[in-house]
């Protein structure tokens, strides 16, 4: 260190010494073997290209030194005691002629200064240290320089184009940041950790220059925040890593800010031009979504999943947050929801998403439903003829195209060129195109809406159908050929032959097989004295028939087991 000897007082100062004082500038540079050793000389070894202040008269300094005398010979180095040397300069602190060689001075300059004896300990020196009338030779490297009226300085580099919100008393927030010493030596960095500090600014958590240095800023903004030691760690530092008196840098990323008032908010909503329907508490949705950080930072997407978010809102299925932005959507809607930690995932995080995270959800809904939906009918076109309408047992020809809610088309007849052909009500199709396709007439067009409970349900057809889907039904009838009673496969049109059992047994030795049976109710259907249930295999029909007949399963039937079923008036079948 640079030290008094004890009981030392110092010489009046020289006229040059109270010239540089009042005028702040450094005194006249001589190189090494310059000038007369009776004199101050100063060589500048090395000075940074950015130098934006310097030291002046009044100011408190940190730096190093290496004290020696003219043969070389070591008395002195402040890298021995691994400290810097800390001090007011212009104040008498120090002897005269490092007081006046430190004026000037930047941060990181490395200066070589020959004090002369008048200027350093004089005719006494110091005992056992330095003989009297010693010249002295300083390598110094200036570290730091703050002033007692300096403030926090703050330097923003980039700022986003969108900058909605800036940082608030109580405000929390989560930024990166490195934390280096005035001469760039790293003393901490949240990178280094992969972690952000998370902190409330202004409330005292923080030391006074971060809180006073953070005010203002947005997120996704960068600045430097330039520290005096009387608003960081002042004379003690932190007892690790920071060292008395230093003035700390501090390079800020600003990555998240929220109040534990927020609630959600709702952006950029883009809403179709038809919206019948607004989501309520107690529907099911499907909706696609990218999840992001407040600084754009990519979480989770259902798009990479290539499946949408199936599930209840209001429920509690999801955070609170996104149950209560789901709430008044149409179908097609778009929106940005931002969910503040405390009603997303909280101060610990889950997964790849870390605590105390404000999240962003930029949703597509795609469909919802209520599970006490029943199906939609829409009519767009009857003929004026509309009197023979569709029930249960008609065989139906007709077109479609399906689609999701959103569009999305998944099949259409028109496309394959071939009809769609079933009996109402034989569950030959899902339950909600049974129930839209009935009371409908040769020609009608409508559109037909059924939730996934009456259509494909939550597992909907693998490739096809996506699970808990609602599906759109645009419908043409093209042909109806009326069905036969409920319950019945044949019928007879007109009376029925008193020797029924005698007819069917050709071969007359009291037994019917299945070939006579099904030789004899085809030759009825030809004739037009009996009529088959419209859409079914024609041998499918006969076969359940005969073994209705053939009561004790031994493949043929006797006239004990032949029986007419009963029937209402002039319908008869076996």
């Amino acid at each position: 260190m640079v030290f008094r000897a004890r009981g030392w007082r110092p010489p009046p100062p020289p006229l040059l010494l109270l010239l540089l004082w009042v005028t702040g500038q450094a005194a006249p540079v001589a190189g090494l073997g310059l000038g007369s050793d009776t004199e101050l000389q100063i060589e500048r070894r090395f000075v940074p290209d950015e130098c934006p202040r310097t030291v002046r008269s009044g100011d408190f300094v940190r730096y190093h030194y290496v004290g020696t005398f003219p043969n070389g010979q070591k008395f002195d180095s402040s890298y021995d005691r691994d400290s810097t040397f800390n001090v007011f300069v212009g104040k008498g602190q120090l002897i005269a002629g490092m007081d006046q060689a430190l004026v000037g001075m930047c941060v990181n300059e490395r200066r070589f200064v020959k004090i002369p004896p008048k200027l350093a300990y004089g005719s006494e020196g110091v005992s056992g240290v330095i003989p009297p009338n010693s010249l002295l030779h300083f390598d110094v490297l200036l570290m730091d320089i703050w002033n007692a009226e300096d403030q926090v300085q703050i330097h923003t580099y980039f700022k986003p184009p969108s900058c909605p919100r800036t940082i608030q008393v109580s405000d929390f927030v989560r930024y990166h940041y490195n934390g280096t010493f005035l001469d760039g030596t790293l003393f901490d960095s949240s990178h280094n950790r992969m972690k952000t500090y998370d902190t409330y600014v202004g409330i005292g958590w923080l030391i006074p220059g971060m809180d006073k240095g953070l005010l203002g800023m947005c997120v996704g903004e960068k600045r430097v925040i330039t520290i005096p030691p009387f608003l960081a760690y002042g004379e003690d530092g932190d007892g690790k890593d920071i060292p008395g008196q230093a003035s700390l840098v501090f390079d800020v990323a600003l990555l998240d800010l929220h109040n534990p008032k927020d609630g959600i908010s709702i952006e950029n909503k883009v809403i179709p031009e038809n919206c019948e329907r607004l989501s309520q508490s107690g529907d099911f949705l499907r909706y696609h979504y990218n999840g992001t950080l407040l600084d754009g930072t990519f979480f989770d997407s259902s798009y990479s999943r290539n499946r949408t978010f199936d599930t209840y809102i209001g429920q509690g299925y999801v955070i609170a947050g996104m149950d209560e932005g789901l709430l008044g959507v149409c179908v097609g809607e778009k929106r940005r929801i931002v969910v503040p930690p405390h009603l997303g995932y909280g101060e610990e995080g889950r997964g790849n998403i870390p605590g105390s995270a404000v999240l962003v959800f930029d949703i597509h809904v795609i469909d919802f439903h209520n599970p006490s939906d029943s199906i939609s009918v829409t009519s767009h076109y009857k003929p004026p003829d509309c009197s023979v309408l569709s029930k249960k047992g008609d065989y139906l020809k007709y077109h479609y195209n399906a689609s999701l809610l959103d569009g999305t088309l998944l099949d259409s007849t028109w496309n394959l060129g071939k009809t769609y052909n079933i009996v109402l009500g034989s569950g030959q199709v899902v339950l909600g195109m049974d129930m839209g396709l009935r009371e409908m007439c040769v020609g009608e067009k409508r559109t037909v809406i059924i939730p996934p409970h009456l259509g494909y349900g939550e597992a909907g057809v693998d490739g096809e159908v996506p699970g808990s889907a609602v599906l759109v039904f645009d419908i043409e009838l093209l042909e109806l050929v009326a069905g036969l009673p409920e319950g019945y496969m044949f019928i007879w049109n007109g009376e029925v032959s008193p020797n029924l059992f005698e007819e069917i047994d050709k071969d007359g030795d009291g037994e019917v097989l299945l070939e006579e049976f099904s030789e004899y109710i085809h030759a009825q259907v030809a004739s037009g004295k009996g009529k088959l249930a419209p859409g079914f295999e024609a041998e499918m029909i006969m076969k359940n028939m005969f073994t209705n007949q053939d009561r004790n399963g031994d493949g043929k039937v006797t006239a004990e087991e032949f029986k007419l079923k009963d029937q209402e008036a002039k319908h008869d079948e076996l």
